[in-house]
């Protein structure tokens, strides 16, 4: 498998047990703040993304960051595991439904290219802004393919740099203070070629436009 963008930036520094923490461990705290200089176009992604989620649906949220799709989509589905990497942004995500009174969330730390879960494990499988800091997005997606389960509906939310102008420039400025870059810098249409060449199923790629493109793939598993 060749080298993610979590290998290259898993030992920034040591935390205070001695372990490694990442980038993301690091960003952790402002990650919301952040993300609010695209707020418009998140928001409505989280949205969608919740729409997209069959009611009583068990979802499993891989690469969640602070949680904000598992918490869009938690009181549509029967339960949901939010998952990252970074303990520290889980632990963002506990609080953040602590306060919101959910209590169908379960949190999780997941590899999105090796997950621990069982084939055909979640009627819905979201994968949010990740693909596109991967060298290889491939094996993730084959990855969040395999637990989904048949009659199920993966969906991968996915930001489209290919597209942005200099307005994205203040959003990235901080994130490449720290270390951050990206691997893909998708449009519409190469994001949605990718996942046709996958040869999965059917693809859809809906665009919300703003500052920062997303592009919401979904691909249905077919029973």
């Amino acid at each position: 498998m060749s080298r993610t963008f979590w290998d290259r930036h898993s030992a920034l520094s040591n935390d205070r047990s001695g372990g490694p923490r990442t980038f993301w461990d690091h960003v952790a705290g402002l990650y919301d703040l952040v993300e609010r200089t695209n707020a418009k176009v998140n928001a409505a992604a989280c949205a969608r993304v919740a729409e997209l989620v069959p009611p009583g649906a068990r979802v499993l949220d891989c690469a969640a960051g602070t949680g904000e799709f598992s918490l869009a989509t938690a009181r549509r589905a029967d339960s949901v595991l939010c998952t990252d990497q970074s303990e520290a942004m889980l632990k963002q995500a506990r609080k953040k439904a602590a306060r919101k009174g959910l209590s169908n969330i379960a949190f999780a730390q997941r590899d999105v290219t090796a997950l621990s879960d069982p084939d055909g494990s979640f009627d819905a499988v979201i994968a949010a802004n990740v693909l596109h800091l991967l060298d290889d997005p491939e094996p993730a997606v084959r990855e969040l393919w395999r637990v989904t389960a048949p009659g199920g509906r993966l969906i991968l939310p996915t930001y489209l740099q290919g597209k942005v102008g200099a307005a994205y420039g203040t959003m990235i400025k901080i994130y490449q203070g720290v270390g951050f870059h990206y691997e893909h810098a998708f449009t519409a249409e190469t994001y949605r070629v990718f996942l046709e060449r996958l040869g999965l199923g059917p693809v859809t790629v809906e665009i919300i436009d703003g500052r920062v493109p997303e592009g919401i793939g979904v691909i249905e598993k077919p029973l």
